[in-house]
């Protein structure tokens, strides 16, 4: 029933629309009315495009019967970050001092989008300065785990991951510095691609440019319930935009899957922090999964991710220390403020421009190290974090500790600084219940993450759309 539209995935949308069998209009009023039920417990979309997702969708059926699709995601309903250029809305950020930031025009990620076919129902909330795995702000409120209540959505796309897992959207974009597409993937029970920095293109012109360690690390994906629409959402985003001075050519990326086993290096367990009896048994239970499906799947120790953990804080935060941290302070709200501290707890300080760029230089060191690991290892399998979801809010309460913390997350945070990519996939997940495992590869390797994503999917099942639990 066309009622139910919101439950299909995107590639099941977008072949629907494309064969007539339903309708753009059909798609968005189901997307809409799952929004309108489920939304306001979640606050997952906190910028609703009612009027202007009606009109797009109007216009996709319209320009369906004259000339065809005009793209991958012709007709799908979808939601983009707050942080983003959407033209004539604000770019907020979750800030309240960017309330009236409004856009003169779009940016890559909305631009893209559009130029795939997409309707873009609304935009999710994000941390203040998305910097945070945990997604409240004192302008637009607190979004919600529609597994748990108690449960972080993760962050900073915490909004797209909550939307994203309820139904609200086929495909939900986020961006990750140090998880933030990954984390909302795995608290919310879905899948989260970071791509190859510089695949996806990143532009917000109301945005000032950020600095230089922030340009490198940071980049644009897509969550969503299925592989192929990680696919068909990384292809959207992958469209070329001149405004980005890092994007490189995405070529067959984003192409259709084939099957293609390797060796992977499978880390279950770890000396460097904590583990979580049930994400290690997420792991092994991908392992044997990717074993069966061709993959030799060895137990082997990859380059230290404490490491890396610890250079993410040290560049990054020194990086912080000349920028975004005095913005923070003017501009932030109090949870912000005492997430940057946690961050910056112990971190030491490089008072130099020397010393700085003597520590940016250990960035290629690092990423060599990785490089030649996956010459012998194309995939690492291992955890997204060491630990199950967060209680929501657990960086500012009385009991965070900064190096647990860390430690935890380390296969999370530290890899965006070598700019690899990663894929959290939803193993072990149930409703109320989330779980999930990481795939890590080399710079552009994307397609080897999507393709081994999709063994792991074929034997876990479809992940459908839950209704919020508990509230």
């Amino acid at each position: 029933m066309t009622t139910d539209l919101w439950k299909w995935t995107a590639a099941e949308l977008a072949d629907g629309i494309a064969a007539g069998r339903i309708t753009s209009v059909e798609a968005t009023e189901s997307a809409l009315a799952r929004m309108a039920q489920v939304n306001p417990a979640l606050n997952a979309v906190v910028d609703p495009l009612e009027e202007q997702a009606m009109e797009a969708a109007r216009a996709a059926d319209a320009t369906l019967r004259t000339s065809g699709p005009s793209g991958p995601l012709h007709g799908v309903p979808v939601t983009v970050k707050i942080n983003v250029d959407y033209g004539g809305r604000a770019t907020t950020n979750g800030v309240v001092a960017q309330k009236d930031n409004i856009a003169a025009s779009d940016g890559s990620v909305v631009q893209n989008m559009k130029a795939a076919g997409a309707v873009i129902l609304g935009r999710t909330n994000t941390p203040c300065y998305s910097m945070r795995a945990f997604t409240n702000n004192d302008l637009h409120g607190a979004t919600y785990n529609p597994h748990d209540k108690t449960l972080t959505p993760g962050g900073s796309s915490g909004g797209a991951g909550s939307a994203t897992a309820a139904g609200i959207g086929a495909i939900g974009h986020g961006n990750d510095i140090g998880g933030s597409v990954r984390y909302p993937a795995y608290a919310c029970g879905v899948y989260g691609l970071r791509p190859t920095s510089g695949l996806l293109a990143a532009t917000s012109p109301s945005v000032p440019h950020r600095m230089i360690v922030s340009q490198m690390a940071s980049v644009q994906g897509p969550l969503a319930r299925s592989i192929e629409d990680i696919r068909l959402g990384a292809l959207a985003l992958s469209g070329h935009d001149p405004r980005d001075i890092w994007q490189v050519p995405a070529g067959d990326i984003f192409g259709p899957l084939g099957h293609a086993p390797c060796k992977v290096a499978m880390l279950a367990e770890t000396d460097e922090a904590p583990v979580d009896p049930e994400v290690s048994a997420a792991i092994r239970q991908a392992g044997a999964i990717l074993a069966d499906a061709g993959y030799t799947v060895e137990e082997v120790t990859p380059p230290s991710f404490a490491e890396l953990m610890d250079y993410w804080r040290l560049i990054l935060g020194n990086e912080m220390r000349a920028g975004l941290q005095g913005l923070m302070m003017d501009n932030g709200d109090w949870k912000m403020k005492k997430s940057i501290d946690l961050l910056l707890e112990g971190v030491p300080e490089l008072d130099s421009r020397d010393a700085f760029l003597k520590a940016l230089t250990r960035r290629s060191a690092l990423l060599v190290d990785w490089q030649m690991f996956f010459q012998k290892f194309p995939l690492v399998l291992t955890a997204t974090t060491w630990a199950k979801p967060m209680i929501d809010d657990y960086d500012v309460s009385e009991d965070a500790d900064a190096a647990w913390f860390y430690g935890i997350c380390a296969p999370l945070s530290g890899t965006p600084i070598i700019g690899l990519p990663g894929l959290s996939v939803p193993v072990g997940s149930a409703p109320g219940k989330p779980m999930g495992v990481q795939l890590l590869s080399d710079r552009f390797q994307d397609k080897r993450l999507l393709e081994a994503g999709a063994v792991l999917e074929r034997a876990i099942g479809a992940i459908a759309p839950i209704d919020p639990i508990g509230f």
